[in-house]
């Protein structure tokens, strides 16, 4: 294991008093613009960020659970939240300076990092949330002119953008950021529809949301003799339909519905393709023997049609959280999920060219990213005993690399790993786990923002449906931001069902409406 270096570490409190006794933002450390970088068209960028803290009554769960939430608002805040350049950043000319700050990939990546899916999930985990404007910036920093989500060679990656866009109005009321997201989610999806739709199936083709890498598949679509670790690079790739993907279709066909309402919009054209891809999806990646979905469906080639047996973590997660698989399906699913000693990963088995010495890069390796999704999902569909299993072996994880967010992890020793998968060289080569991983982190805040305490965000309100596992005792999250609201939660008892909820002391629905103003408290009972 390495250790990090060349970064100060500055504790959640160390924020705090940067942003003065009792206000609500903290300034980036990360946020300076480099001496290279042309000039900002405003003042010196400053970043606005809420940091709530976190309290377990239960010394242990502090400990190990509460501790690790610093490291994440660390590693987001402190160490990759970065100066957009705007000739590099800024191409559809939307960005915001100041704050003139997004959050990047993370700190072992050369620059520029201008990802989609590392912006899109990192906005949709907690970064919108934490920081609306540098959320607002980390989402239009990957947005061509037109304006369109960048059409590079990774098209399955843009997808999950609409996503996390619905989710930042959600959670902001940003109507302004909410006509220009339905504008580029429609030409986005139009030209994914155009373009990756195989309509004889009634899926999407592409890889699949996290495996980039030809490590996270079987023969085929890899091949010996290939000198690449892209999944493009390999015949039969492009035409794979992955379950991940397909779920992410779903999601945004949905997201796209309540854009349009929102907007006062026909949205049933939406609403009917979503429709059709959940059928499609439940109809052809099913396993009704195992009791759960497969993995993806060969598109061409021999194995055309066939749909390949193996886990995908994220795809399973996707499901649940994207309304695919009914109540039936979830409660099947979560029942027959394998976990490794150490996560969920990216996919399970080993394919023949890996094993527990030699995992693949993209197969029994816990990327905490996707570890994190699938936490979240046993949160919602109300299993605390999973979702209890999923923080703290994340904690876990994490603590044993002193507080630092590594990009992969060994699922059977804990160790920082970084996978194997066929290099440059055309044979396996061991890659390396980078550390200081924003998504790592920002899902980590995920699992305790939307899993522990339930945040539910809608255009016209926040509801509570929280998930307390057993023996982590009171949870208390302060000073959350929402909207003109700032909030203290509390959560007392365990479980997911809330026999009483009081707002300022008054009995009242788990829920407060968008409109709030003030700070207020509210207390939730589980039972």
């Amino acid at each position: 294991m390495s250790e990090r270096t060349g970064e100060a570490k500055v504790g959640r409190r160390g924020f705090l008093a940067l942003a003065g006794a009792g206000a609500a933002g903290a300034a980036g450390l990360a946020a300076a613009p480099p001496a290279s970088a042309a000039a900002p068209p405003s003042p010196a960028p400053r970043t606005v960020y809420t940091l709530p803290t976190l309290e377990f009554s239960d010394e242990r769960t502090q400990h190990l659970v509460g501790a690790r939430y610093e490291d994440a608002l660390t590693d987001v805040v402190g160490i990759n939240t970065a100066y957009a350049d705007p000739p590099t950043y800024d191409k559809a000319g939307l960005l915001s300076y100041p704050p003139g700050t997004f959050v990047r990939a993370g700190g072992g990546y050369p620059a520029p990092q201008r990802w989609t899916r590392d912006a899109a999930v990192n906005a949709w985990n907690a970064v919108s949330l934490l920081g609306p404007p540098v959320g607002r910036n980390t989402l239009l920093s990957v947005v061509d002119e037109g304006p369109i989500v960048q059409q590079d060679n990774q098209w399955w990656d843009q997808i999950v953008w609409v996503l996390g866009a619905w989710h930042h109005y959600t959670v902001t009321g940003d109507a302004d950021f909410l006509a220009t997201a339905y504008e580029i989610g429609v030409a986005t999806l139009a030209q994914r529809k155009a373009k990756s739709f195989d309509s004889t199936r009634g899926l999407f083709k592409g890889p699949s949301f996290m495996n980039d890498g030809i490590a996270g598949y079987p023969a085929p679509p890899w091949e010996p003799g290939i000198h690449s670790s892209f999944v493009l690079d390999y015949p039969q790739s492009a035409e794979l339909l992955c379950l991940s993907t397909n779920c992410l279709y779903h999601g945004a066909f949905l997201a796209l519905v309540n854009m349009a309402r929102a907007l006062h919009k026909d949205g049933r054209a939406h609403e009917a393709e979503a429709a059709k891809l959940r059928t499609a999806i439940n109809s052809q990646f099913w396993r009704a023997d195992a009791g759960t979905y497969g993995y993806f469906i060969h598109g061409t080639g021999p194995l055309a049609g066939q749909l390949d047996a193996s886990q995908e973590g994220a795809g399973l997660a996707f499901a649940i959280l994207l309304g695919v698989a009914d109540d039936n399906r979830v409660a099947s699913v979560l029942r027959n999920t394998h976990w490794e000693p150490h996560g969920i990963v990216n996919s399970y088995p080993h394919f023949a060219r890996f094993s527990d010495e030699k995992p693949g890069r993209h197969n029994v390796v816990v990327w905490p990213m996707v570890h994190s999704f699938f936490g979240h999902a046993t949160a919602h569909a109300r299993r605390p005993d999973l979702f209890g299993r999923a923080v703290t072996e994340l904690a876990s994880l994490v603590t044993a690399t002193k507080g630092n967010f590594y990009e992969i992890y060994d699922s059977k020793t804990g160790a920082v790993q970084g996978g194997w998968q066929t290099g440059g060289s055309g044979a396996l080569e061991q890659f390396t786990s980078q550390p200081d991983q924003a998504w790592s982190a920002t899902g980590y805040l995920r699992m305790l923002y939307s899993g522990l305490f339930g945040l539910t965000f809608t255009p016209d309100g926040l509801q509570f449906a929280p998930c307390l596992p057993d023996g982590w005792g009171t949870a208390t999250l302060r000073g959350l931001s929402y909207r003109h609201t700032t909030l203290d939660l509390t959560l007392r008892g365990s479980g997911t069902r809330v026999t009483a909820c009081t707002v300022d002391g008054h009995p009242a629905a788990p829920k407060v409406p968008a409109g709030l103003s003030g700070h207020h408290e509210v207390r939730l009972a589980l039972g």
